[in-house]
């Protein structure tokens, strides 16, 4: 994977630079640990991480960013207590019945990744209807990965690969690389061009692992319920700072 590295949490204005990620994807994290500082149960955190979600989607539009996909709820939080996930669902719930038309407003498509299957009837529902409304908005792409795993995706992916292989509708000795992304979820969008996890933890988490080859990655030191429209304008600089290379070599390198 491409560089990574800490960035502090930002306090003064950063004006975004004119050249932009197409796709940002963000490792929403932090929000247990700044409802717990505050001496405030967790819902309180996940609350507050929500109106974090609408800063950042304020802030891609604004930048022009075009796919912004946002890590809402991995497979392994369903391990979390029962009382967690069902707040954690119901607050879904509710952002889904009442706040997407705020989106559809602001010409944002809706859409989704992840084992969809383990949500109730209701939910999908919603997920869905969400999905149909917003479905020819073209200004930025807001995918949300619920239930996601990216090793769950790319097993699911090999094993349609071989049935179709034991179907005789494909051939696995010319097998390419986009032959394989095809079959996963994300296959609709681009790669990211920037990972970003707050709370200062530096690790993946399952999240985009074939899509992140070549992603640059940044570890913002702030709490996902802090996160606003200044940290992101930071992180867009940052990145416009990189020089992405894919493997090659610039003929500008001075080691050629």
């Amino acid at each position: 994977m491409s560089s990574s590295r800490i960035l502090p949490a930002a306090s003064t204005a950063v004006t975004a630079p004119a050249s932009v990620p197409r796709h940002v994807a963000v490792i929403m994290d932090g929000n247990g640990r700044w409802a717990r500082a505050r001496g405030k149960p967790v819902m309180a955190g996940h609350r507050a991480g929500a109106d974090a979600v609408r800063r950042c989607v304020k802030a891609a539009i604004l930048a022009g960013v075009r796919y912004l996909t946002l890590y809402a709820f991995s497979s392994e939080n369903w391990q979390r207590t029962t009382e967690e996930v069902s707040d954690l669902t119901s607050l879904l719930r509710f952002y889904l019945r009442h706040k997407v038309a705020e989106l559809h407003e602001q010409n944002v498509r809706l859409d989704f990744i992840g084992d969809l299957t383990r949500f109730d009837a209701g939910l999908r529902a919603e997920i869905e209807r969400a999905r149909n409304l917003t479905a020819r908005n073209g200004r930025l792409t807001l995918i949300l990965a619920l239930s996601y795993g990216a090793r769950n995706d790319m097993l699911a992916a090999a094993q349609r690969l071989a049935f179709a292989a034991a179907r005789g509708e494909i051939d696995p000795a010319a097998l390419g690389e986009q032959d394989f992304r095809a079959y996963l979820q994300t296959s609709a969008f681009p790669d990211p061009d920037l990972i970003v996890r707050t709370s200062g933890e530096r690790r993946l988490s399952n999240f985009l692992l074939w899509e992140s080859a070549y992603a640059e990655l940044s570890f913002l030191d702030v709490m996902w319920p802090d996160f606003n429209e200044t940290h992101f304008a930071a992180l867009l600089a940052d990145f416009a700072g990189r020089e992405r290379r894919f493997g090659k070599r610039l003929q500008t390198d001075p080691t050629l």
